[in-house]
C-alpha cells in the first residue's frame, strides 16, 4: 500500500531536463489563454519540463510580452474573447524578428477546414485540449528541431553573406586592377594610324575581356622600311597580357639595341634581321628563357615604301587577306608553325608586291572564329564577305565596319576571342 501511494504522488524532485533532440532550441515559451486555470496547468507542466514560461491572458497582452521578452515558442488558445488565436498568429507573423518563432494552437477543433485555416495564417502545429503532457513535450521537441535547423541555416546564410561580401570586395579590387591593366595594354599601341606617304597603316586592338592576348604594332627601322606585325598569344587574361607586354618591348620603336629585329653589322653598324630570323630568335627565347606554357602566332612583315614590296614570315597566324581595288579578296600565305611550341622550328620567308590601291590585312582568328547563336563560325568565306561589304571605307572606318559586321553576325552572342588587325593601305610607289 505504501509503495502504491508513493507512485501516485506528483513529481516534486525538481524540473525535468529536456533531453530530446531539438529541445535545446526552445528556452522561453509564451502561454496565451484567457482562462487563468488553463494557463496554470499548462505553465506548470512546461516548468517541470525545464522551460522558462511567460503567461498572457489575451492576444493584446501576448503582443506586449512578445515585444518585451525573447520568446521562442507560443502556445495559444484558439478561442479567446477579443483577439483570438488566429488573429494573434497573424499579428505575430507580421512582426519583424531576428529569428523564427514557433506557434502552436490549442484547440478543441478537429475539422480539416479549421486546421487548414490555422495553417494558412501561419500556425506551425496544433494540440487538442485538454493537453497531454507527453504529447505537448513531443510537439515542442519537434518545433525545437525545426527552429534549430532554421537558426543553423540563418548562421550559414550569415557566413555565406559575409564571405560573398569579402569576395565582392576582392573582386572589385581585381576589377579595378584589370581596368588599369587594360588601359596599360591599350597604351602598348601608341599610334593607331600613321601616314608614311606611299602607304598608310591602321591598327585595331579590341580585347574580348578586360585584357587580352593580342598585340599589333608598327615601327620604322629605316627611312624606306616599315615593320608591321600582328601577334596572338594563346589563352586570355593576365598571363597572356603580360606576355604581349614583353613582346611589345622586343618590337618597340625605341632604340635599336632593344629591338629584336636589329642586329650588329661590321663597322659598328646595325642591320635589319630577316623576319624568319626574328621568328627563330623569339621561338628560342620562349622555350629557353620564358617559364610559360603559352605560345603565340605572329606575322612580322617589312614594307618597302618605295616599291610596295612586302617581305614577311607567317608563324601559325591566319592567312593575310588582300583586298584589291576592284573589291575582290584574296588570301595569301601557308600557315607556318606557332612560336613557343617546338624547339628549333624553322620559319619561312614569303614575298610579294602590293599594287597601288591594295589593302593588306593581318588579323587575329577572333574574326574568322566568331560564332553566331547557332554556334556557326564566320570562317574565311564569311569574313571575305564582310571585307567586301566594307570595301568602300578607309582607314579606321574600315576597321570599325569590320567589327560592326562581325558583331552583327554574332547576334546576342558575345565575342569569344580578341579582335585585332594591322591594315596596310598602299597608295603607290614614290615618284
Amino acid at each position: 500500500m505504501k509503495s502504491r501511494a508513493v507512485s501516485q504522488l506528483p513529481n516534486i524532485a525538481g524540473p525535468e531536463t529536456p533531453s530530446a533532440v531539438g529541445a535545446d532550441a526552445v528556452k522561453t515559451i509564451l502561454v496565451v489563454d484567457d482562462s487563468r486555470a488553463q494557463r496554470m496547468i499548462v505553465s506548470s507542466t512546461l516548468k517541470r519540463q525545464g522551460f522558462t514560461v511567460v503567461e498572457a491572458g489575451s492576444g493584446d497582452e501576448a503582443l506586449e510580452k512578445i515585444a518585451a521578452e525573447d520568446i521562442d515558442l507560443i502556445l495559444s488558445d484558439w478561442m479567446m474573447p477579443g483577439m483570438d488565436g488566429l488573429e494573434l498568429c497573424q499579428a505575430f507573423r507580421a512582426l519583424s524578428r531576428d529569428k523564427y518563432g514557433y506557434f502552436i494552437l490549442l484547440t478543441s477543433k478537429s475539422e480539416k477546414g479549421a486546421v487548414a485555416q490555422g495553417l494558412n495564417v501561419g500556425a506551425d502545429d496544433f494540440l487538442n485540449k485538454p493537453v497531454n503532457a507527453e504529447e505537448l513535450r513531443a510537439r515542442i521537441n519537434a518545433g525545437g528541431r525545426i527552429m534549430r535547423m532554421e537558426r543553423e541555416l540563418q548562421e550559414k546564410n550569415r557566413l555565406v553573406s559575409a564571405t560573398l561580401s569579402e569576395i565582392q570586395t576582392i573582386y572589385d579590387s581585381i576589377d579595378r586592377d584589370l581596368i588599369e591593366a587594360r588601359n596599360m595594354q591599350q597604351s602598348l599601341v601608341r599610334e593607331r594610324f600613321r601616314d608614311y606617304g606611299t602607304a598608310e597603316v591602321s591598327l585595331l586592338l579590341q580585347p574580348c575581356g578586360h585584357v587580352g592576348g593580342d598585340l599589333v604594332g608598327m615601327f620604322q627601322p629605316d627611312d624606306n622600311t616599315v615593320a608591321i606585325y600582328s601577334i596572338d598569344v594563346s589563352g586570355h587574361g593576365i598571363a597572356s597580357a603580360l606576355l604581349t607586354a614583353r613582346l611589345a618591348s622586343y618590337l618597340s620603336d625605341g632604340s635599336p639595341e632593344q629591338n629584336i629585329t636589329s642586329a650588329s653589322a661590321p663597322g659598328g653598324k646595325t642591320r635589319l634581321r630577316d623576319p624568319e630570323e626574328v621568328a627563330f630568335l623569339l621561338n628560342t627565347m620562349m622555350l629557353e628563357d620564358m617559364p610559360t606554357e603559352h605560345y603565340f602566332t605572329m606575322i612580322l612583315s617589312y614594307l618597302d615604301l618605295s616599291t610596295g614590296k612586302i617581305v614577311l614570315t607567317q608563324c601559325g597566324h591566319p592567312n593575310p587577306a588582300l583586298l584589291r581595288p576592284d573589291g575582290s579578296v584574296e588570301y595569301l600565305g601557308d600557315g607556318g608553325m606557332p612560336i613557343g611550341l617546338i624547339r628549333g622550328s624553322k620559319y619561312e620567308r614569303f614575298e610579294f608586291t602590293l599594287e597601288p590601291g591594295d589593302r593588306l590585312m593581318f588579323y587575329s582568328d577572333g574574326f574568322t572564329e566568331a560564332e553566331n547563336e547557332k554556334n556557326e563560325m564566320l570562317d574565311e568565306d564569311g569574313f571575305e564577305d564582310v571585307i567586301a561589304r566594307n570595301a568602300q571605307l578607309k582607314r579606321q572606318e574600315f576597321l570599325d565596319g569590320l567589327v560592326w559586321d562581325v558583331d552583327k553576325f554574332c547576334g546576342e552572342k558575345e565575342f569569344g576571342d580578341d579582335l585585332s588587325m594591322s591594315l596596310i593601305e598602299y597608295k603607290g610607289p614614290s615618284k
